[in-house]
């Protein structure tokens, strides 16, 4: 039998042969090779390694087991003989889900609050938050990141290597073209973004991402000795964000899509699974997966301008609503006491932290004061989860709603803010959460953003909601009338954070940061001697002031379309 490339399996093949026996020939086997899996001696003692998969605005409906349209059978099959987390929540957008997957805290308590940190800003993950690669360092992990940052680097003290992986290779800015890795922030504001290690992989240019990156884990996997010390892999696709391109011979398959942007995205979804078949391989080619735990997340919701789906749940990336918060997860495990189920327990992105701090050796003391919880009992054995609430978020400078006062929260907490919160089977929204319609998966050949101005995508009238997620997952009926205690209860849990929160970091952007000052790659541009010359009480004020000033519905209007334009 003919070899192939480290890409991997074609897709035709894939879709066809991904059900069988997880010990399949791998792309670089040769027939009659001898399996090297059998040939390893399991690590009996050591700390388990650990494969973390982020996707990039995947959504609710975006995978096999959800969806009809779009077919993942590696995915599936991984999740089938794992957990499934069907009660598994993540932040609306990018940067405020890998800053508390990073560090375990809140958005509130890093001062990350408030949109994404953008190419020009002079911001990053705050240097006094010990992060979870630099933990796993602390208890012996070798530790490596492939992919997408998006945590700032203005300095060199805020790069990858600076805040706990040993290697690097992937882009620090939000998105970028899948080929040539150049990545803009506005009209001839274009700069190359790919990195290796602290330096610009320029030589690198025109290998798909996908592809790069999994070439990458494959490599770091088969230079490293599995019974040496254990192994920390944080690999977060760029994919499927925008913009939409893969290789042809992934949107074949799904000619029969007439929505072309539904059609590509879920091209894009195919090249995912593939990705992950041959690294699941990969981690039993090198001995690696009987003491492995892979984990596999989304960072936010599906955008359906992009063709993404978060059908049938309410809203979409960037919003409060179920279809931007509730992410798409799985655990896959030997380690697992539990497996081939679904698990309902409540489990929220910044659980990692812990969970994976503890599974490494590390004791308590070590996620002192983080938001996460130690969640891998209820997800290897079944156990209820220690988590009763999430904090999704407030976002004090987010477009005020105009229909929010004190008065309409008890004199408790200003409904102009935007804030979620969820506690049991209860939550609340607050100010304005975003688009809050139910979109079901593109099928018309084209979707003008025209549609988007249609009658439903209205200004809220309101501005509290209050729904049983439980029992109404997809948040059709709104009981803020009816029970008016809980409301109150979860108004007074706002007030309690918002008492621990920091000052927002979201400074102006620096001129100086423009790629074409900096060799024409986005990369550090402030040295880290320099003094961080803004102060953050009187940006926040400065937004404040400009907040007052928004009152016309046309720069609302620009503002809300600028949050959820392809730059996030």
């Amino acid at each position: 039998m003919a070899t192939t490339t480290l890409t991997g399996f074609s897709v035709m093949s894939l879709l066809s042969l991904a059900y069988l026996s997880w010990d399949l020939m791998s792309p670089n086997q040769v027939e009659n090779e001898p399996d090297p899996t059998f040939n390893v001696k399991s690590p009996v003692q050591q700390p388990p390694h650990i494969i973390f998969i982020m996707t990039d605005d995947q959504g609710f409906n975006d995978i096999g087991y959800h969806s009809s349209d779009i077919r993942t059978p590696v995915l599936d099959k991984l999740a089938a003989d794992g957990v499934k987390l069907e009660n598994y929540y993540v932040q609306p957008i990018c940067t405020p889900s890998r800053s508390q997957l990073i560090t375990g805290r809140y958005q509130i308590h890093t001062g990350l609050q408030h949109s994404i940190i953008r190419p020009r800003q002079p911001n990053c993950l705050p240097f006094d938050q010990v992060t979870l690669p630099q933990r796993l360092q602390q208890l012996g992990y070798s530790t490596h990141m492939v992919g997408k940052w998006h945590l700032g680097f203005y300095k060199k003290e805020c790069l990858p290597t600076r805040r706990g992986f040993d290697t690097y290779l992937g882009s620090l800015t939000g998105s970028m073209d899948y080929y040539t890795y150049e990545s803009c922030d506005g009209p001839r504001l274009c700069g190359f973004d790919l990195h290796e290690g602290e330096s610009v992989s320029w030589r690198r240019r025109g290998k798909y991402s996908t592809h790069l990156y999994t070439q990458r884990v494959r490599k770091i996997l088969a230079a490293h000795d599995p019974l040496s010390q254990p192994l920390f892999i944080f690999l977060s696709f760029q994919a499927v964000h925008t913009p939409l391109q893969c290789p042809q011979e992934y949107i074949y398959p799904y000619n029969e899509l007439e929505n072309f942007a539904r059609r590509k995205y879920a091209a894009m979804v195919s090249s995912v699974d593939e990705a992950v078949r041959n690294i699941t391989y990969a981690l039993r080619k090198y001995g690696y997966y009987k003491n492995s735990i892979l984990i596999f997340s989304t960072d936010n919701g599906g955008q359906p301008l992009s063709g993404g789906s978060n059908w049938p749940l309410r809203g979409r990336k960037g919003t409060y609503w179920e279809g931007g918060v509730r992410g798409l997860g799985f655990v896959h495990s030997p380690l697992l006491r539990k497996k081939r189920r679904v698990s309902k327990a409540l489990v929220h992105i910044t659980d990692w932290y812990p969970t994976l701090v503890g599974l490494a050796g590390g004791n308590e003391s070590l996620t002192e004061g983080v938001d996460g919880y130690n969640v891998w009992e209820a997800i290897s054995e079944g156990k209820e989860s220690p988590r009763f609430e999430i904090l999704h978020n407030i976002d004090p400078l987010y477009n005020h709603a105009r229909t929010g006062s004190l008065q309409k929260g008890f004199g408790i907490w200003n409904t102009a803010i935007q804030a979620s919160i969820r506690a049991g089977d209860w939550k609340l929204l607050t100010g304005d959460p975003g688009y809050g319609d139910w979109i079901p998966p593109p099928i018309l050949p084209g979707f003008p953003r025209e549609y988007w101005n249609l009658e439903r995508h209205i200004k809220p009238s309101k501005s509290v909601w209050l729904f049983n997620v439980s029992g109404d997952p997809y948040e059709r009926f709104d009981l803020s009338e009816q029970r008016p205690d809980v409301v109150k209860e979860l108004l007074a849990r706002l007030v309690y954070y918002n008492r621990t929160a920091v000052p927002v970091r979201y400074p102006s952007e620096d001129p100086q940061a423009d790629p074409q000052l900096n060799g024409g790659a986005w990369g550090p541009w402030m040295g880290d001697e320099e003094e961080e010359t803004w102060d953050y009480q009187k940006e926040n004020m400065e937004w404040k002031r400009k907040l007052k000033m928004f009152k016309s519905r046309s720069i609302f209007r620009r503002l809300n379309t600028r949050m959820m334009s392809n730059r996030i």
